[in-house]
């Protein structure tokens, strides 16, 4: 059964629309080419997580942060590994997702 949580209250870390929508449109096309089948969202006061699963019942494959504190620093987007490590960081979200969108190329033969 889901569990349906609040959206972010004003002080908490959260993705903005155009960030979500760039998070939900990789996503749709993540699972169109069968990597993925199932996301989920956390927000916390200090950080906001989109994970991406192959599997429903499994450790993400893939963590997108959100840690506005880090803004002025590393940036504030984080692509974080299955188990942990940090692939990418960056101020940019489509910077930090490019490594993704690799993924989606295919090379296309006449």
């Amino acid at each position: 059964m889901s569990v349906v949580m609040p959206f972010p209250h004003s002080g908490q870390a959260a993705f903005d629309r155009s960030e979500f929508m760039k998070l939900i449109d990789l996503y749709g096309r993540m699972v169109a080419a069968g990597h993925w089948r199932d996301y989920a969202l956390r927000f916390d006061h200090d950080v906001a997580t989109f994970a991406a699963f192959r599997r429903a019942a499994e450790h993400p494959e893939i963590r997108i942060e959100k840690r506005p504190k880090l803004a002025q620093r590393q940036g504030a987007f984080a692509l974080i590994a299955e188990h942990g490590q940090t692939l990418k960081r960056g101020h940019e979200l489509h910077q930090v997702l490019a490594p993704l969108e690799r993924r989606l190329m295919r090379l296309v033969r006449d």
